[in-house]
């Protein structure tokens, strides 16, 4: 395992597999898009993440475990019209009244993801400065305080809950960000109608995230210290 007082110049950035009728997850679409790029010196390294239920811990472990990446920003998809900033992740996975599943077709219901762990924990990306720098560039933008209790809160709790008891220096958080064009097309013709954001605008915001999140990382104690 690194030694997480010395992170990596890297970014991991992660993104789920598509779900239900979808044949595409806008998150991984642009978190493979950004694979391998540098920005501000610090270079991506994106992964898939299957959405099931038993394997979403392992998978975010051992990434963390392997890259020991100084910046982790986690992906997902979500039905709102603008990029969503995740301030909160719970302890708690419940679909007890969802009509979609986990693709192990797992419902869990009133469901503890860490036994010995907090009820919460809060994102360390810089929040206020991203969402500050996403609508200079007219992206529309909210910070969130719901992230829900499926896999995009499942993935955010266990890297938050990871980095915490580690006394890790990695500055990590969750983003959900909007479906694609074709999904909403897809859904219009089974007679729902949802917002979308073209896959340029996503990927574009992302980036200026990242941007933003770097600054902070050099900014910090642990840049002076680690670079």
């Amino acid at each position: 395992m690194s030694n997480p007082e010395t992170p990596e110049k890297t970014v991991a950035l992660t993104g789920f597999e598509p779900f239900a009728d979808f044949r595409v997850n806008p998150s991984w679409e642009a978190a493979k898009e950004l694979d391998g790029k540098i920005v501000s010196s610090f270079t991506i390294k994106s992964f898939r993440i299957p959405l099931v239920y038993q394997e979403i811990k392992p998978a975010i472990t051992r990434i963390v475990d392997r890259e020991n990446p100084a910046i982790i920003i986690s992906l997902g998809q979500s039905y709102h019209p603008l990029i969503s900033l995740e301030k909160v992740a719970i302890n708690l996975a419940d679909l007890t009244e969802s009509t979609t599943l986990y693709n192990c077709k797992t419902r869990p219901q009133d469901e503890t993801l860490e036994k010995q762990a907090l009820n919460a924990y809060f994102s360390t990306l810089p929040l206020r400065e991203i969402l500050r720098d996403l609508r200079k560039n007219h992206i529309p933008t909210e910070i969130s305080y719901n992230a829900g209790t499926f896999g995009c809160n499942q993935i955010f709790f266990h890297l938050m809950h990871k980095i915490n008891s580690e006394g890790s220096k990695a500055l990590a958080g969750f983003i959900h960000v909007p479906c694609l064009p074709s999904q909403a097309a897809q859904l219009r013709k089974q007679g729902r109608r949802i917002p979308s954001m073209s896959q340029g605008t996503i990927t574009n915001a992302l980036e200026i995230a990242i941007k933003t999140t770097t600054f902070t990382a050099e900014s910090s104690n642990m840049g002076a210290k680690s670079y």
